[in-house]
């Protein structure tokens, strides 16, 4: 469970990071090489590391720390509401601590994200020319499909209403933005390279 909260916390500050790249490139290209040099990228990635890291230690210190009598069998994977409704005593602290880190790996990352996109789109659809508008559009394409995947079965997972809640759904949607996309990020961003097109043709030509 740690090694997957720090990856998924650091995650979310990276796309927040690559929003923030993409947004540069499109809306300030001409400044885009001092903006984002080489030393600005570095520490921008080794800051959500070093911020993701040491963050997710603590929270899963933190609720491991806590006594359980119940069943030690969970119907679930890698999530941390199960394993608090296995816990004794009165788990409130922990349940706040669990929102307000959420809020600041998923809900701020996110809001940032939305921030860069509106004002890219704004910008786009200014172009005059058809031609750089696709352009535009292709640049932020993979970013944005990892970002819709890996933040839309999150916000599914858990924002629904409780009602609508069951533990096998759960469970997928759990795989799903914790895993999968994950998986399917080195696919996602290779597509755009001309030499993986070309061998994904071949390949479906067969």
């Amino acid at each position: 469970m740690c090694f997957v909260l720090i990856f998924a916390g650091t995650e979310c500050l990276l796309l927040a990071v690559m929003a923030y790249d993409r947004y540069v490139a499109i809306c300030n290209p001409l400044h885009y090489p001092l903006v984002m040099s080489n030393r600005v990228c570095i520490l921008l990635a080794t800051g959500s590391w070093t911020i993701g890291i040491p963050v997710m230690i603590g929270h899963t210190y933190q609720i491991f720390s806590l006594s359980f009598c119940r069943s030690k069998q969970i119907n679930h994977f890698l999530d941390i509401p199960p394993i608090l409704k296995l816990a004794c005593g009165d788990t409130f602290v922990n349940e706040a601590l669990v929102y307000t880190v959420a809020a600041l790996f998923v809900l701020v990352p996110f809001l940032l994200i939305l921030g860069s996109y509106s004002k890219i789109v704004s910008i786009i659809l200014k172009f005059p020319s058809a031609t750089n508008r696709a352009k535009a559009f292709s640049t932020c394409s993979s970013h944005l499909m990892v970002v819709m995947l890996f933040f839309g079965s999150g916000i599914i997972a858990y924002l629904r209403p409780n009602n609508r809640h069951s533990e096998e759904t759960d469970k997928v949607l759990t795989l799903f933005y914790a895993i999968l996309t994950h998986m399917l990020n080195p696919m996602i961003y290779s597509l755009r390279n001309k030499d993986v097109i070309m061998a994904l043709r071949k390949l479906l030509c067969k």
